[in-house]
């Protein structure tokens, strides 16, 4: 038997690879590496009904027992937090917290673009040559993922950043760069898993999955895009910003409820130069850890 593969990112701030807990990891390897699994994958799990019990139980007051050991469990900073632990009413309270300010200054620099969710990061410098990302000779389809054609088109060239949010990650995600955002576009879709154990199976997850494409005009890079992607036992996809116009960068633009989740920034071919680090580290086929708020690389 093939030995399963341990996923490992690298911590920008420890500077080295490190083991990622995989909150739920055995139903999650159960569901997308066995027959059965993968049976009960197609017909429920990644039903969004699935999903909203999920939600449901992270809504519900008998949720919050969880909310301790958890904290312990992955040895989270409570000192980061705005309000204290006990002050949860439920898990979903106390997954969609709010940080206190000074536990995420932006790099709000002229010139820079922030990342925009505390997460694991991976940079697609050329849309059109994204042939290895997750598993390779998976390529990747711009067009199905914003479901038009003509905007594909402008964006073909560009570049991503996929900022992937595990279940122990603050879930509030911010714009990464100041400008004139338009309303959500939403396209609905199934709710499969986004970790890499799910992705490495098939990266049309991304562009079948649930998800709301925001365009941000009057930008410093242009005009670019804003992506949030659900997946399996988010509650749902929550928006703060009141579509209010402009927005500096850094600013809130939602959350996410219950569940591991993704947010993705597009840029134009030429507006975006990734940071050293991420470049280094996603060449390598490696996750970059970082948080919201620290620099994501140059925009013109």
């Amino acid at each position: 038997m093939q030995q399963r593969q341990e996923l490992v990112y690298f911590d920008r701030y420890a500077g080295e690879l490190k083991p990622e807990g995989i909150y739920g990891e055995k139903p999650l390897r159960w569901a997308y590496e066995t027959g059965l699994g993968r049976f009960c994958l197609e017909a429920a799990i990644k039903q969004r009904w699935f999903s909203g019990l999920y939600g449901k139980w992270a809504d519900c007051g008998c949720s919050a027992k969880e909310v301790l050991p958890f904290i312990e469990h992955f040895g989270l900073d409570t000192d980061e937090f705005l309000n204290a632990t006990e002050s949860y009413q439920t898990f979903n309270e106390f997954f969609f917290r709010r940080l206190r300010p000074e536990a995420r200054p932006v790099a709000d620099e002229p010139g820079n673009a922030c990342f925009p969710a505390d997460g694991r990061q991976l940079v697609i410098r050329d849309l059109s040559e994204a042939t290895a990302i997750y598993a390779k000779n998976q390529n990747f389809e711009l067009s199905a993922l914003l479901g038009d054609p003509s905007l594909a088109e402008r964006f073909s060239n560009g570049t991503a950043v996929i900022s992937r949010l595990c279940p122990t990650d603050y879930h509030r995600f911010h714009y990464p760069l100041a400008g004139s955002p338009g309303g959500p576009r939403l396209i609905n879709g199934p709710l499969y898993s986004v970790n890499p154990i799910a992705l490495a199976r098939n990266i049309s997850y991304l562009w079948q999955n649930k998800r709301r494409i925001t365009q941000i005009s009057d930008s410093a890079a242009g005009d670019y895009l804003f992506l949030e992607i659900g997946a399996t036992n988010v509650g749902s996809i929550v928006d703060t910003s009141n579509h209010k116009s402009p927005v500096a960068t850094g600013e809130e633009k939602g959350y996410f409820k219950f569940g591991g989740s993704m947010v993705m920034t597009l840029f134009q071919a030429g507006r975006f130069s990734p940071a050293a680090d991420l470049i280094e580290q996603s060449a390598n086929g490696v996750e970059l850890y970082t948080r919201f708020g620290d620099f994501m690389g140059k925009v013109s």
